[in-house]
């Protein structure tokens, strides 16, 4: 699943907002679990929040994950994800727990591109919202999660520079780019519409 190009990294970091970004330039994306989750158990009154049921709530997000990986896999490439299988790996290392088996073996199954690209800690735009809720030494935990997290089952971790989201955009494109010339590709990766990205 060489197409699909994981960004995660700890809350408020800017993640998302890159995301949202590489889709208006074209790229398809997926959509985080965390925040989609909470979304659904908030509009139906559901007891899946991770402040009144962390289990259920992580099997929640997990399932979400697995659907956007299959329904993410049928889409042209690249595909953008915000967060991939392996965050729920990541996010039990966060809570110091053991690692259900079955968690793992999603995060062995469920393949992205090599490289994944971690959002890192940045004051400066770090702040709650109505969906999120962490401090930031919350997001800073998150993100050392996740950095251990992906080496595990294989992944390359890049980290994003503390850039204009534009930027930021052009890094990944470039080094997406880059790797699928490695691998003996020379054509350069179209957008959703046709055109050759920034």
């Amino acid at each position: 699943m060489d197409h699909l190009v994981v960004v995660t990294g700890g809350p408020g970091s800017g993640k998302t907002t890159l995301i949202d970004h590489l889709a208006c330039l074209g790229y398809e994306r997926t959509p985080e679990a965390g925040r989609a989750v909470i979304r659904d158990q908030r509009e139906i009154g559901g007891p899946g929040l991770d402040q009144e049921d962390p289990r259920l709530f992580g099997e929640l997000m997990l399932q979400w994950e697995l659907r956007s990986h299959r329904e993410a896999s049928a889409l042209p490439g690249p595909v953008f994800c915000d967060r991939g299988v392996p965050d729920l790996v990541g996010r039990h290392l966060l809570r110091g727990e053991e690692v259900p088996a079955h968690v793992a073996e999603a995060a062995r199954r469920f393949r992205y591109h090599r490289t994944v690209f971690v959002a890192p800690p940045w004051p400066e735009i770090f702040g709650a919202d109505t969906e999120r809720h962490q401090s930031w030494d919350e997001a800073v935990r998150t993100h050392a999660a996740m950095v251990e997290a992906y080496p595990g089952f294989g992944y390359e971790t890049v980290e994003l520079p503390l850039a204009t989201v534009a930027d930021r955009a052009a890094f990944v494109l470039e080094r997406v780019r880059s790797d699928h010339r490695s691998r003996r590709c020379p054509e350069p990766l179209p957008s959703r519409n046709g055109h050759v990205g920034v």
